[in-house]
């Protein structure tokens, strides 16, 4: 034991290009030993006691005793064993604005069981296999959490439980088989003859809903994935017996797997750092705040005195948020393609917009704004991700206010551990439109449990076929929910609402345009949101 913490030792020091001779070495162990620093804390301890060393501006490269003794002595006098008080922790060095086509894309192999990132160029045309590819990656995610749920996956350990787990099937193994019963998982989809069938990775089959008392919790859409348990036909189609989202899965968990992987590009970090990160946030920034508004009709006349309250009301009670993030629709109707005159006015109000903002110094030179463009707005691309608004229009918002972005539809915001999701879409109304199977009698609370419920059990922000939303088939990943996010923010003209599920936060802050002039504030050190 002696030995290994010895070469611990050593290759702590050796780090910070310092050698040791046998009395320094000797007093280190004494140290440790006196303190009784268990073995994992004693690499972390002995860094502390390095870097604390290598400060002393009569430090030398061999590690000095008369030296060593003094920091020692040091740490001792400030009430502390082996570690330097923290320094206050910098939010800005924590915050990172992601755009959709920065991410990196990792996807799914099935033979490898695990993510693996395409280095291939990514092109904004797709490709009819790359358009296949984005949907079976899709099911290859949902299905590898599915089988790792409790419900699917064997314990090691014999057991009278196994007789209660349930075996998903693919559609192959339907031929034949009249009368039997099956789980499947695919995906929900009409065929050429009109009728909703199921889709998987090895064929489809003809759903008959008539047998199906009430479907399971969750808006299921053409489109999403789900969980089937029916009856096979001679007439070669599944009698629904029970309809479900699949099971989702929490960001711990996943995080607990694929910690090592860096899904966003901005650096990957431990489950150990994240929780150490929420008890800092906690403790040193716990007032620290984001403001979200949605639908920032500029044209409208009561927008610009809006935000002036708001802004008024900042200054007044001290409370400056760090990121105000501004959400489209920017424009109250749909700009027609070609006409000069609207696009003018809609680059004037955005000027307007430059000129309130910079008239708030204190605000101007601590808060970050982003902008996320709407259905509505001007952006290169119609498809999702959009691109964010156009340089040509916003000029003076870069000119004067020195921390804007413009961001594309969705965006992230990483925030030490925290991923913050923003996605400005009719997501309610779209996805009703398109729904296969719903509980009788809803009610509009039920709507907003079931529209996030059946986003995050999708892994997913637009469970929906390609001719209903079109997305960039290289750039899918872009619009996944895996692992979890922090918190989700679904900008929708739908009422306002706010759903913890699965440990993710979620939250639509409604129309910023209306009486109340609503938007919502978030709290990083509470993970919650409250409206206003």
């Amino acid at each position: 034991m002696a030995d290994v913490r010895q070469r611990t030792i050593i290759k702590v020091f050796r780090k910070y290009s310092n050698s040791l001779g046998p009395d320094a070495l000797q007093i280190i162990e004494g140290i440790l030993d006196s303190h009784e620093i268990e073995d994992p804390d004693v690499e972390s301890s002995l860094e502390t006691l390095a870097k604390e060393y290598n400060k002393q501006d009569d430090a030398t490269m061999k590690v000095s005793i008369d030296v060593l003794k003094r920091v020692y002595e040091s740490l001792q006098d400030q009430g502390e064993r082996t570690q330097v008080e923290k320094e206050l922790i910098d939010p800005e060095n924590h915050l990172y604005f992601i755009d959709a086509f920065e991410m990196p894309r990792w996807v799914w192999a099935p033979e490898r069981s695990t993510f693996e990132r395409i280095a291939t160029p990514l092109t904004f045309s797709g490709t009819p296999e790359s358009r296949v590819a984005s949907i079976r990656d899709r099911l290859n995610i949902i299905r590898q959490c599915v089988l790792r749920n409790e419900h699917f996956a064997p314990s090691t350990l014999p057991s009278r439980d196994r007789e209660k787990l349930v075996t998903l099937k693919s559609t192959k193994q339907l031929l034949g088989r009249f009368g039997e019963r099956f789980l499947l998982l695919g995906m929900l989809a009409y065929n050429k003859e009109g009728k909703i069938c199921l889709e998987d990775a090895d064929g489809s089959v003809v759903l008959d809903f008539s047998t199906l008392d009430e479907p399971g919790d969750g808006l299921f859409s053409e489109g999403c994935f789900a969980l089937i348990e029916g009856e096979y036909t001679e007439e070669a189609t599944l009698e629904i017996i029970a309809i479900g989202q699949p099971p989702c899965e929490s960001r711990e968990t996943t995080r607990s797997i694929y910690g090592h992987i860096d899904f966003l590009g901005k650096g990957a970090t431990s489950l150990r750092e994240d929780r150490e990160f929420q008890s800092r946030i906690r403790e040193e920034i716990p007032e620290l705040h984001f403001f979200f508004l949605s639908d920032v009709w500029l044209d409208h006349p009561q927008t610009l005195p809006g935000l002036q309250k708001v802004f008024d009301n900042c200054i007044e009670n001290d409370f400056i948020p760090r990121v105000i993030v501004l959400c489209g629709n920017f424009t109250s109707t749909s700009i027609a393609h070609g006409n000069a005159r609207d696009v003018q006015l809609y680059q004037e109000n955005f000027d307007s917009l430059a000129d309130l903002i910079a008239s708030y110094p204190l605000i101007t030179r601590s808060t970050h704004f982003v902008f996320v463009p709407g259905p509505l707005d001007i952006t290169v691309n119609s498809t999702l991700p959009r691109r964010p608004l156009l340089a040509s229009l916003t000029g003076k918002l870069k000119t004067k206010v020195p921390k804007v972005h413009f961001a594309t539809n969705p965006c992230r915001i990483k925030f030490f551990d925290q991923e913050i999701v923003i996605f400005r879409e009719d997501l309610m109304a779209r996805i009703l439109r398109n729904v296969v199977g719903v509980k009788p009698d809803v009610k509009s609370e039920d709507l907003k449990r079931f529209l996030v419920q059946s986003i995050l059990d999708q892994s997913h922000l637009s469970p929906l076929t390609i001719d209903i939303q079109p997305v960039l088939s290289d750039y899918d990943h872009s619009l996944r929910l895996y692992p979890l996010p922090t918190t989700l923010i679904l900008a929708d003209r739908y009422d306002s609402y706010k759903v913890t599920y699965t440990g993710c936060h979620v939250f639509n802050p409604g129309s910023f345009i209306g009486k109340s002039l609503a938007f919502s504030t978030y709290t990083p050190a509470e993970v919650n949101s409250e409206e206003w």
